[in-house]
């Protein structure tokens, strides 16, 4: 009696057999196709969401709880994000895997020519035709065929076999090999080049992070001042950086972006810059960065002079200066500050560019930070149609935009006229709870065609929005002395009470002291509600509103509103303006008479001057600062910046993309055939049977097989029977 054998004895070991279940996962086509959909996936969100960003911006841009949530992911590093880098190495192992396993047999198939087959198995064939040979016997016809079948570039092997009537002949040839070669090609382009991703991309400076101790710098200040443990070693295999460099300095340390701060690229050389160079085209666009730099090498002392422009690196020493973009290299700005609500008096300040000025209220209950953030020598905007466009001279017309896309295509809407109105300056102005305001004044006033030129001081709260304009009309010595004067002796109600007294003489005849008296007293009432002076409406009727302006035209509105009938507000409106105007003028010549100048004469030009200080007077109501700062004058000095980069991955991918582009031509473009020529004795001539394979059948196929039926067995062009629905037969031999 036989002992029985344990169930478990039967069985295969489990840990084995889970591996192999998991290389056949890793190996197989829906995985590596699962990979590639979710690098394609975060490969458009890296592009359509902008990478390594400051995380205000992102805050600004998708609230405090998405942005928190989209940090926590990594997708404002998308292509430094571990997961990315693990789902690259994942992909990098099933496809060699797939390699792995394939390319045996793909070799293995390469070398045979199946010229086993059976005759059977040809007759199964779509692609098939016989002929006899009445004359010819059978080893000088298959080898007069194989000879015809060289010379056409088919790769050819003869196989003697006996048969019942003598030796038959199988004649087995094949061409269009290179297209499995195309598969091994496109999948170890594939592993190349996600392996030069993974060598180019952050894969190495995050290792050093892990195993080296390196973390990155979220703080200020210079950089020689940065401790060790966030500097990166010159000898670095792979690294991609920006470098900043100031005309007439020189620079040595590239700065790598990290998603919570910076990592210090110690470099082999140093860069001095000499000379950027930068043109621009007639729309303000840079035609050409160019930087004349000299490199200094740290280890030798020697010097190399280069140039570098955009897409014209410099090399040295395996690392690539690119150049980049430039910005401003601590350009040296001087500010007059212009008192815009009354009280203060001018002032000038000195900076630079990217430094900061304490500057003290006049109250003295608090200070302001005054930061120098911009200096723009050249701006170039579309003047055309400025004229009513608003406060933003950059505003564009909705009528004009779209009317600009209708249309036939040879015909445009759209007007403009480019013009460079000159520097201006950026600030911000910041309290001391860090609230902070951002400006942008020109230093040259602008003509927007509304017949006298204007000095446009912008504004915004946040670095979200446009910048607002305020305009400020130009006097006839071409400053603004005449508008600050006018807005001083709008402040001061003495000046006040002599203007509306003089333009009430001047208006009514001195024979109707009552009328006289009555003028004078709408004119005063109409003065000081624009000045700010008297509330515009009631307590009964005044609305919580802080934010509106207690003067300017708004406030003579809200009068009319609160004290005229709904039916004669608008007459009332208009004899309230000329009334309004009329002092206003008086002003102006008095505050002329003060400063020692001769009074104005009336004219075109004097009447625009006034038009444009009636509307800037009321418009300063709402400027939110009690000064503005105009640029004076300037010392630009500029900066280059570039990007250096060690990419030793490079050449692989390189290599890769040429692997591809040939794997995918192969695969697409050559079709593997097997032809098959069974040629037997038969009476005193030979029988042959012919049959074609292709790895696609395409009518290329059906043309070729008529060319070789006509070529080898003297038949002619007419069809054969309808192929079979399966053109690759199992063949046994």
């Amino acid at each position: 009696m036989s002992t029985p054998v344990p169930e478990t004895a039967s069985r295969a070991p489990a840990g084995p057999a889970r591996l192999r279940g998991l290389v056949d996962l890793l190996a197989s086509m829906r995985f590596a196709i699962s990979l590639l959909t979710v690098i394609c996936i975060a490969s458009v969100i890296g592009t359509v969401l902008q990478q390594n960003q400051p995380i205000p911006n992102y805050v600004n841009q998708f609230g405090p709880f998405w942005a928190q949530v989209f940090g926590a992911l990594h997708l404002y590093a998308v292509y430094s994000a571990w997961w990315f880098l693990l789902i690259l190495g994942f992909l990098v192992v099933s496809t060699s895997l797939c390699i792995a396993r394939n390319t045996p047999k793909i070799l293995a198939d390469l070398r045979t020519f199946k010229e086993n087959i059976r005759e059977q198995s040809l007759k199964s064939f779509g692609q098939r035709a016989e002929q006899v040979f009445a004359v010819e016997p059978t080893e000088p016809l298959v080898r007069r065929l194989g000879a015809t079948l060289v010379q056409g570039g088919w790769k050819v092997r003869l196989q003697a076999r006996d048969t019942a009537g003598g030796t038959g002949w199988m004649l087995a040839a094949k061409r269009g090999s290179a297209n499995k070669l195309g598969y091994i090609a496109a999948h170890s382009a594939i592993v190349l080049i996600c392996l030069g991703g993974l060598l180019d991309g952050d894969l190495v400076v995050r290792a050093q992070m892990w195993f080296n101790g390196k973390t990155p710098y979220a703080g200020g200040g210079s950089i020689a001042d940065v401790s060790p443990e966030h500097r990166l070693s010159d000898r670095n295999p792979t690294f991609r950086g920006n470098l900043m460099v100031a005309e007439g300095t020189e620079s040595s340390t590239a700065i790598l972006n990290q998603p919570d701060g910076v990592l210090l690229q110690e470099l082999p050389f140093a860069v001095e810059l000499k000379k950027f160079i930068v043109e621009y085209y007639s729309t303000g666009m840079p035609k050409l960065f160019a930087s004349d730099i000299v490199i200094h090498d740290r280890t030798s002392g020697e010097t190399q002079e280069a140039r570098v422009e955009v897409n014209h690196p410099a090399k040295y020493k395996g690392v690539e200066i690119y150049q980049s973009s430039f910005d401003d290299g601590g350009s040296h700005v001087k500010l007059r500050a212009l008192p815009l609500k009354g009280g203060g008096h001018p002032f000038e300040v000195e900076g630079v560019i990217g430094g900061s000025s304490v500057l003290q209220r006049a109250d003295g209950q608090e200070k302001l930070t005054l930061e120098y953030t911009g200096l723009r020598v050249i701006n170039v905007e579309n003047m055309a149609g400025a004229a009513g466009s608003g406060a933003d001279v950059r505003k564009v017309d909705l009528r004009d935009s779209v009317e600009s896309h209708l249309g036939a295509a040879n015909k445009s809407n759209a007007r403009k006229e480019l013009r460079n109105v000159g520097p201006s300056i950026g600030y911000k102005l910041r309290d001391a709870a860090g609230q902070a305001r951002e400006f942008q004044n020109y230093m040259l006033p602008v003509d927007m065609g509304d017949g006298v030129p204007v000095y446009l001081l912008g504004m915004r709260e946040d670095p979200g929005e446009p910048f607002r304009y305020l305009r400020l009309p130009v006097d006839e010595e071409g400053g603004l002395d005449g508008f600050t004067r006018l807005r001083a002796a709008l402040a001061d109600p003495a000046l006040r009470e002599q203007a509306v007294h003089r333009y009430a003489v001047h208006a009514i005849e001195s024979s109707k002291p009552e009328l006289s008296h009555q003028l004078e007293l709408s004119a005063g009432r109409a003065l000081s509600l624009f000045a700010g002076a008297t509330p515009a409406k009631t307590a009964k009727t005044a609305k919580a509103d802080e934010a509106r302006p207690t003067g300017g035209l708004q406030a003579v509105s809200d009068f009319i509103e609160a004290n005229v009938p709904e039916a004669e507000r608008p007459r009332a409106g208009d004899v309230l303006i000329r009334i309004l105007s009329g002092a206003l003028f008086e002003l102006a010549q008095l505050s002329r008479e003060q400063a020692g100048l001769k009074p104005l004469q009336p004219s075109d030009k004097v009447q625009a001057f006034m038009t444009q200080a009636v509307l800037s007077l009321s418009d300063v109501q709402m400027y939110p600062e009690p000064m503005a700062f105009m640029l004076k004058d300037f010392t630009q000095v500029q900066a280059s910046v570039f990007q250096v980069s060690r990419a030793p991955g490079r050449s692989v991918v390189y290599l890769g993309c040429a692997l591809l582009i040939l794997g995918v031509f192969a695969m697409l473009y050559v079709r593997e055939r097997r032809l098959w020529i069974w040629v037997r004795p038969e009476g005193a001539g030979s029988h042959a049977l012919m049959a074609l394979s292709s790895n696609r059948k395409t009518l290329d196929s059906d043309h070729e097989f008529a060319r070789l039926k006509e070529k080898l067995l003297m038949l002619g062009p007419e069809p054969v029977a309808s192929p079979d629905p399966d053109p690759h037969p199992e063949v046994t031999p």
